[in-house]
């Protein structure tokens, strides 16, 4: 099957007279990722609910953006000096660019999506424009749930500026009059606790009869503000501010030189909301004088303030999306069917002695998944189940089912990764419950993260032990199983199943590696081996011979891999990049990149799976893998690819994951030379969604449209 179009633009170079590459900036293409993603908050055929939670998402991007990715520019600026790659001029560009995406966000959230839920009754009221009822209930509401939670803190050399936690919604007060001791110290704090809602239903108490009454609600920020004044008795409040900042989140901790990781995890996670100080937000009317103060307190430059009309944490305007019940303002419900190559009631066992099974997450349910590891923990013959554990969420059955294998006397051994950022936590506490009930547990090895995902169950049958296994491109998760397109692979493949049973030893014991039969495994060969198979056909293309790349990822931002691709490309290789986020490579630069198409896909649903194809001469090789194509990726984690080699599977992937996305025109964008991505569809009209055509084909049984 072909998998593009003919291609308007192709051309080959002598591979001595390939021009340099010029790479795409890295953060910047992450923002880039974000526009996409902000379209459809734009968008006037996306549900208005669903409009904003696509705001809030970006919001949500945004955080951990300037927690993981700002330190460095900012280090830079605030010494004056080149820190690497990182400049003041980098700073200032990053800025720039986040500032104006930032704006955007607001205007969009004021001009478009608040007048659009008036439209439908619905409103958040602000304090200027309650009626006196409104306003009595708002006030016996902050006396009763808020009040007593509030402890405003005044400056003075005995209290001195109180700890601030990253991304903490707080107030900043400027007082006139003297306090209690006679003194006139003016600023003080109000935290304002995490625990608080952020917005609360208000009910119509206007006296006028409407059937909207129960689509008001009020912010917690407006209703504290509008009583900043009862919390400073004797004083006059005058100018004052809602504020909130972002810390450098990213743990460091030095694994070579502590004892117990665990340990100095957990005490690395108290410090996290306390880091170095990267984003200061403010309201847009924030005085000059309290907006200087808080950027000297954190130490920042005023290219890191953020002025904004409306809450200073639109992440919490997701409560929304929760609180209003209008189904008519949701993207109707997909209930993923059970995995078409699965019976229901047949055993996984039975099933996978016939051949291998796919999964393709979340149109097909990861119940499938589920269902698997209960049958071996329930199976008598079953005796040693080993899992790789990334991000399986604070509330997982899957770990419920893990603790119940070893409650049944099975050989339980579990790779936990506790350095998945932002889910180490969660992590600590799985490996500690499950270590406290007589698993093994194990961290991986030193220096790398275990990205992999492999669950493998060894069961007796007569007198022999056989192997079943599962892989996934995505995490043991069943909460963003249903959010995120990922493929599940199980298989009995004696060989497949070895290299994986060699893999956990070798995590486990740190042994040397065996050579592998199928798995091609990072840090040690998997860069290595994709390499040389873009190089392979680069020089097949050189011969004249006809040659195919498409590879499906999170990221592209290996320099080596993308070097490779170039070469290729330039030797007549045909190459298509289907790269949700961050792209450094750009496509369709004249006798750079003529043969490399670029394309990004943002849906309903989160691209997250990684599938490789090549062909050379009509002859395929499919590989499906947890690693995206970075540095990190392919030298400092422990990543997977395995091959499809099961005819009727590769050709199912290959056209649901590879070809329904490349001829996607609604929702693909297309890098361009200069970085920029254009939208190739405009609305469900101009052609064919990927995500929808296959919601509709996996559409649960019962579910399906007539």
């Amino acid at each position: 099957m072909q998998l593009l179009p003919p291609s308007s633009h192709s051309s080959v170079l002598p591979p001595n007279a390939a021009p340099p590459v010029q790479f795409l900036n890295r953060d910047h293409s992450i923002l880039a990722f974000n526009e996409r993603v902000l379209d459809w908050a734009r968008r006037a055929d996306v549900p208005l609910l669903e409009r904003l939670r696509f705001l809030c998402i970006v919001s949500s991007n945004l955080d951990e953006f300037f927690e993981v990715r700002a330190e460095p520019h900012l280090t830079a600026d605030l010494a004056n000096r080149p820190n690497g790659l990182y400049t003041p001029e980098s700073f200032q560009a990053l800025s720039d660019a986040a500032h104006d995406m930032v704006a955007r966000q607001y205007a969009l959230y004021n001009d478009e999506l608040l007048p659009a839920f008036e439209r439908h009754g619905i409103r958040i009221v602000s304090h200027g424009d309650r009626n006196a009822a409104q306003r009595r209930w708002a006030k016996a509401y902050f006396e009763r749930e808020v009040r007593p939670l509030l402890i405003p803190v005044g400056l003075d050399p005995s209290h001195p500026f109180p700890q601030v936690a990253n991304k903490s919604l707080n107030f900043i007060v400027r007082l006139s009059g003297h306090d209690a001791f006679g003194r006139e110290n003016e600023i003080a704090i109000v935290k304002v606790p995490r625990v608080l809602p952020r917005f609360i239903h208000m009910p119509d108490r206007s006296g006028v009869k409407s059937s909207l009454k129960s689509t008001l609600f009020v912010s917690l920020s407006s209703i504290i503000r509008a009583h900043l004044a009862e919390l400073f008795p004797g004083r006059v409040v005058g100018q004052f501010s809602q504020f909130r900042v972002t810390r450098h989140s990213d743990l460091a901790v030095d694994e070579d030189d502590v004892q117990n990781l665990r340990t100095a995890l957990r005490q690395g996670l108290e410090q996290r909301h306390y880091g170095q100080a990267v984003r200061l937000e403010v309201s847009a009317g924030c005085s000059d004088y309290l907006a200087s103060f808080l950027l000297k307190q954190f130490k920042l430059p005023a290219l890191a303030l953020y002025r904004v009309h409306g809450p200073v944490n639109l992440v919490r305007l997701t409560q929304l999306v929760d609180l209003i019940n209008d189904p008519r303002l949701l993207f109707p419900p997909h209930t993923a069917c059970y995995p078409t190559q699965l019976t229901p009631g047949q055993s996984f066992f039975e099933r996978l002695k016939l051949g291998d099974v796919s999964i393709h997450q979340p149109f097909e349910s990861f119940d499938g998944v589920l269902a698997f590891l209960r049958e071996a923990v329930n199976d008598p013959q079953v005796l040693a189940i080993r899992q790789t554990i990334y991000r399986t969420g604070t509330d997982s059955e899957l770990m419920v089912l893990l603790r119940e294998a070893v409650r049944r006397g099975k050989e339980v051994t579990v790779v936990v990764e506790l350095k998945a950022r932002f889910d180490e936590e969660a992590n600590i506490n799985w490996a500690e419950m499950l270590e406290s009930i007589g698993a093994q547990v194990v961290y991986g090895v030193v220096g790398l993260k275990t990205h992999a995902k492999m669950l493998l169950v060894t069961r007796r049958e007569g007198r022999h032990l056989v192997r079943y296994a599962h892989l996934s491109t995505g995490n043991y998760n069943p909460r963003t199983a249903r959010l995120y397109t990922d493929v599940s692979y199980l298989t009995a493949d004696p060989l497949l199943t070895a290299d994986i049973d060699n893999v956990f030893v070798h995590l486990a014991s740190q042994s040397k590696l065996p050579k592998l039969n199928h798995l091609l495994l990072a840090p040690f060969q998997l860069q290595r081996k994709l390499i040389e198979k873009i190089d392979a056909l680069g020089e097949a293309a050189r011969r004249g011979k006809d040659t195919r790349i498409v590879a499906k990822m999170n990221a592209l931002t290996d320099e080596d891999l993308m070097l490779a691709l170039v070469r290729a490309g330039q030797c007549g290789v045909k190459i298509d990049l289907i790269v949700r986020g961050a792209c450094m490579l750009p496509a369709g630069v004249p006798g750079v990149t003529d043969n490399i198409r670029v394309r990004s896909v943002i849906g309903r649903f989160l691209e997250h799976s990684r599938v490789f194809y090549f062909r050379c001469a009509g002859v395929e090789e499919l590989l499906l893998s947890s690693a995206d194509w970075m540095n990190r990726n392919m030298l400092r984690r422990i990543e997977l690819a395995w091959p499809v080699t099961d005819p009727a599977i590769r050709q199912r992937i290959i056209d649901e994951c590879l070809v329904a996305y490349l001829h996607d025109g609604v929702d693909a964008w297309d890098l361009q030379p200069d970085g920029t991505y254009l939208r190739v569809g405009q609305s469900i009209a101009n052609g064919h969604g990927a995500q929808v055509a296959l919601m509709a084909r996996y559409t649960a049984p019962g579910q399906r449209q007539k």
